[in-house]
């Protein structure tokens, strides 16, 4: 048995703090939240206070503490949540220029070891790794970090791999694109997510899952930083969409897109994709079928702040000029409107780490503090379809962090983690 005492913790449902702080944990589970009565001996907190109702015989104090790590005037919130990173691209010692055609297989998964280390000590505990697209040789790099993480070879986030993203030739996550690659060099297979017509694509998502892939990418709509015209227009026919959704779906897969305009973000819903990344550019009407069809829309608004686009040619600058303001309204009507917006930074667009930045910049842009917490907490293990997580609740895995501070009075505390458990095992303990 462990027991966490601090100053507070986050009932993210409620949207408040509660005080005292104390949370026991047994192996990797939460076993009771919440104060006791004076014989406890934990500031004579009543035992009303705690969230899931604990009662004095949990035992706080004396031999059924076990082991006490006091947190002092931390605040405890659940493990926060990225639902778009790329963990095998950027960090330490990358050239984003020459990346591609420098970096093997191995050399990105070594890579990737750094980046999930400072994400997991940011106090992202779960990660959505959102779609290679890299030459592997066909390998599902992302699936092997999420393996070696889980067996404790290295440490970082838990991994909701995806494998390759599903793009078609020529498309925003074709990768010789992003450089304008003369033909033939380093193309990719369909195995690693090139594929064209209904055939090629089924058989591109069919390997995904093969080997491991627990969700499936796919690239709906161009993207600022690639030079395949417009960022909104749509790739993919409404035909190789619903091949796409039929094929994940079939297996128990989501389907997350991503989706820029209006009009793909519009198709997408429709063929059945259940989750829109960015969704920069959607009005009133692609958010209102978001909110009608039940799917989520991942966040990934910080980079239309952070995103370093002074040395891309200019054509792509004048495409972030005209999308980046986009982004921050399009945020707010999907809030007011009651879309599920789950967090997402897009990171490396934002550096590995600073995923916390994005969190800041959904509650400067006017999405209230506990509306974000929550997206980055219990919206984000409903999209995963992980109701273990998500919460400081009894009977749910044990993923804590501490912030110094209540971060529904200020957010920027979540950028200053001191603590993080994972599974019922400290990772960081400042």
């Amino acid at each position: 048995m462990l027991t966490l005492k601090a100053a507070g913790l986050l009932d993210v449902d409620a949207g408040e703090i509660i005080r005292p702080g104390v949370v026991r944990v047994d192996g990797d589970r939460i076993v009771s939240v919440g104060g006791a009565d004076s014989s406890a001996g934990v500031d004579g907190a009543d035992s009303s206070a705690g969230v899931g109702g604990a009662d004095s015989s949990a035992g706080v104090g004396g031999s059924a503490e076990g082991e006490v790590i006091d947190l002092g005037d931390a605040i405890l919130l659940p493990g926060l949540m990225d639902m778009e990173v790329n963990l095998l691209m950027g960090g330490r010692g990358e050239n984003p220029g020459l990346s591609q055609v420098q970096d093997d297989p191995a050399t990105r998964v070594l890579r990737a070891v750094g980046n999930a280390r400072r994400t997991l000590r940011a106090g992202f505990t779960t990660v959505r790794n959102l779609g290679l697209f890299v030459k592997t040789g066909g390998y599902l790099l992302d699936v092997a970090l999420a393996k070696a993480i889980d067996a404790g070879w290295i440490d970082g986030p838990r991994v909701i791999p995806a494998g390759h993203a599903i793009t078609p030739t020529g498309g925003h996550l074709d990768p010789t694109m992003f450089a304008a690659f003369m033909p033939g060099a380093l193309e990719l297979t369909v195995e690693e997510g090139i594929a064209n017509g209904v055939d090629e694509i089924r058989k591109a998502v069919r390997y995904q899952i093969k080997h491991g892939a627990q969700l499936i990418k796919v690239c709906v709509s161009g993207g600022v930083m690639s030079l395949t015209g417009e960022a909104g227009a749509q790739h993919y026919s409404d035909e190789e969409l619903r091949a796409i959704v039929d094929e994940a779906h079939r297996r128990g897969l989501k389907v997350a897109a991503h989706t820029h305009g209006a009009e793909a973000v519009k198709h997408a819903v429709a063929c059945g994709i259940d989750c829109i990344e960015h969704g920069f550019l959607m009005d009133d009407e692609a958010i209102r079928m978001l909110v009608d069809n039940d799917r989520f829309l991942v966040s990934t608004r910080r980079l239309a702040e952070a995103m370093d686009v002074s040395r891309a040619p200019k054509e792509l600058q004048d495409k972030a000029a005209e999308m980046f303001p986009k982004a921050r309204t399009s945020i707010k009507a999907a809030y007011e409107a009651g879309a599920k917006i789950a967090v997402g930074t897009d990171a490396p667009a934002i550096p590995h780490g600073k995923n916390a930045d994005e969190l800041v910049t959904l509650v400067d842009w006017g999405l209230p503090p506990a509306a974000v917490l929550r997206a980055a907490t219990v919206v984000a293990a409903d999209l995963i379809d992980k109701p273990d997580l998500g919460r400081i609740a009894e009977g749910k895995i044990a993923d804590i962090i501490a912030v110094p501070g209540d971060p529904l009075a200020d957010i920027s505390v979540t950028r200053d983690v001191n603590f993080v458990m994972k599974g019922g095992k400290v990772f960081r303990h400042d």
